[in-house]
């Protein structure tokens, strides 16, 4: 048996995530990681998605629009908060179902760090997929003075039990 053989035999399958029975509605998860964003960050992400709003990457205009300085793109403070609670909610796998209720708040800029808190606000069975059911919570992004910046809500089909847990 070859090294790497060895080690594939010895190998563990790692459960990823959280499975629908690994929650309750009302439970809260406070996402461990933060994220600062930059102006890099934001310069490239707009300009990566063609996002040419000047709010974005002309700190005088923004100024004059009574900014201290560039705005990040709202779209990247969205992704950004939504990919920090994917750990805890839906890193198990399955598929999206879509964001409501988003809502801005407040600008963000670069420098500011951001952080996420999700609450459970409903779970159930899927009717098409006997192992799998409904998750939706209630997503807020917050900086790093606790104002909250961005909320959604968001649904996914994820797996009722994981493998290994």
């Amino acid at each position: 048996m070859s090294e790497i053989e060895e080690v594939l035999t010895k190998a563990k399958k790692w459960p990823k995530g959280n499975g629908l029975d690994d929650m309750q509605v009302g439970q809260v998860f406070e996402h461990h990681w933060g994220r600062t964003l930059s102006e890099a960050d934001n310069t490239q992400f707009s300009t990566m998605t063609l996002h040419f709003n000047p709010l974005y990457f002309n700190r005088e205009y923004a100024r004059e629009h009574d900014h201290p300085g560039v705005v990040i793109n709202p779209m990247l403070v969205f992704l950004t908060v939504f990919g920090l609670s994917v750990e805890d909610l839906s890193e198990s796998g399955g598929a999206f179902l879509g964001v409501e209720d988003l809502s801005f708040h407040q600008p963000v800029y670069p420098g500011e760090t951001l952080t996420a808190r999700s609450k459970v606000v409903d779970l159930r069975d899927s009717g098409s997929r006997p192992n799998a059911g409904i998750a939706t919570w209630h997503t807020e992004g917050f900086n790093q003075r606790g104002e909250r910046v961005i909320d959604f809500h968001r649904t996914n089909m994820i797996a009722k039990q994981l493998e290994g847990k």
